[in-house]
């Protein structure tokens, strides 16, 4: 009986086992599947992200063709369209309609800004729409003297800056800078180029701070193609986090991660350093007063030597053209009267209109940005006045009645702290 028995229990055992052995090979394929589907998705995805975002052939070629028929022309048009020695690298591009690569040309590193205008439609296996013409370079006209688009510079920088007594040395400077080939005269294509240019707010914003070392310098341009140099560090501190984890970890793990990835403490003075100097420099500067209001750090970045850049000119703004902004503005609260990020006023309940007085200057909102980064690492002996100046800083207002000494002052001694601690290092 228990002979008998022992095959059966045999055949039973093995048609258990075969059959979870083909449970185990559905399980693995269908995984299998679903990988190569998941997979296939993402590459997909990827690659529509890339081709909408980084469409620097299709700006190269505008660009080169309104070059060779004579419609612009600038220092970077032969290089780029005739020798090809100017290259258009890596795709950093955020926005399909703002071309961002890296660059190099000859010995030098750039990066390279291009406008376009926007993919109505695209879809894998397709061509992209043609993109929508802007007429950029209709102006000046065939016809216009160098003195009329002098005149045509000058009144442009006047609406954006107001009257100021140095407009017309910075006229000038920008004509030199127009006059791409150095032939001492200005063609019509550069003209045209030029005030492309001069329509891009961030580009006059650089050529105004380039002077004084807080923004990359413009190396070159052939139309609204430019190139300036290359800030090989940035942000100015923190990491940049991939986009799928960027909702998932909280905004105080992100504050303290951000901390790990800093230079040495003296490293940071150095370039804290050369943020108090750029508020400073931008505070009733040359060219009249202007306001940051996104003080994020990704905006900046840092040289090898350690020197702040402002990466990002669109976080600047002239206090004039934020005061008729300000001015346009209905409200109901305070809350209504926010130009950019952090750039704000109070609001006049009476008339609901937003008043024009910025409630805290650039100097509070640096000492903020710069609280937890030079805090931490800090050396002991300077913790407790650090901490006790920045917290001064901070409270500073922008309506107080001598808010202008207060500013000076607080100004000074904090850089004064700063450089006692780094002018015997070899970082100063």
């Amino acid at each position: 009986m228990a002979k008998g028995l022992f095959p059966r229990a045999w055949v039973k055992k093995s048609f258990y086992f075969q059959a979870r052995i083909s449970f185990v090979r559905v399980k693995y394929l269908f995984l299998t599947w679903l990988t190569v589907l998941v997979g296939s998705w993402v590459i997909y995805v990827q690659y529509s992200t890339y081709t909408e975002l980084c469409r620097g052939h299709e700006c190269r070629n505008t660009i080169c063709d309104k070059y060779r028929r004579g419609i612009i022309d600038g220092s970077a048009c032969s290089s780029l369209c005739d020798k090809e020695t100017l290259y258009l690298g890596r795709c950093l591009s955020t926005l399909p309609n703002n071309q961002v690569y890296t660059g190099s040309w000859g010995d030098r590193d750039g990066i390279i800004r291009c406008k376009l205008g926007e993919v109505v439609h695209y879809e894998l296996g397709e061509e992209p729409e043609p993109r929508r013409e802007v007429p950029v370079f209709d102006k000046p006209t065939r016809g216009t003297s160098v003195e009329k688009f002098r005149e045509m510079v000058f009144n442009h920088l006047k609406s954006k800056l107001g009257e100021q007594a140095n407009l017309a040395s910075l006229v000038s400077q920008i004509l030199s800078v127009a006059d791409g080939n150095k032939d001492g005269r200005v063609s019509l294509p550069e003209a045209r180029s030029t005030w492309a240019l001069l329509q891009m707010h961030e580009v006059l914003l650089g050529l105004l701070l380039q002077d004084r070392g807080h923004t990359p310098r413009l190396l070159g341009y052939c139309g609204d193609l430019y190139m300036t140099e290359r800030v090989h560090y940035g942000p100015l501190y923190g990491l940049s986090l991939p986009w799928p984890l960027v909702s998932w970890v909280p905004s105080s793990v992100q504050r303290t991660m951000d901390q790990w990835f800093t230079p040495s403490w003296p490293r940071k003075a150095k370039i804290s350093m050369g943020l108090l100097e750029l508020v400073e420099d931008i505070f009733h500067g040359t060219y009249g007063s202007f306001l940051i209001c996104d003080l994020a750090a990704a905006h900046f970045g840092y040289t090898d030597r350690h020197e702040l850049r402002l990466t990002d000119a669109r976080a600047v703004v002239s206090e004039d053209e934020f005061r008729r902004s300000m001015r346009l503005l209905k409200c109901e609260t305070d809350a209504d009267c926010v130009y950019g990020v952090d750039c704000q006023t109070s609001c006049d309940l009476a008339e609901k209109r937003c008043r024009e007085e910025p409630l805290q200057p650039n100097l509070a909102k640096a000492c903020g940005t710069l609280k937890d980064y030079l805090l931490r690492g800090a050396p002991s002996g300077l913790r407790e006045e650090l901490e006790r100046q920045l917290y001064a800083c901070m409270a500073l207002k922008g309506n107080a009645g001598q808010m202008n000494m207060e500013h000076s002052l607080i100004l000074n001694n904090l850089k004064a702290l700063l450089w006692r601690q780094i002018s015997h290092t070899k970082d100063s």
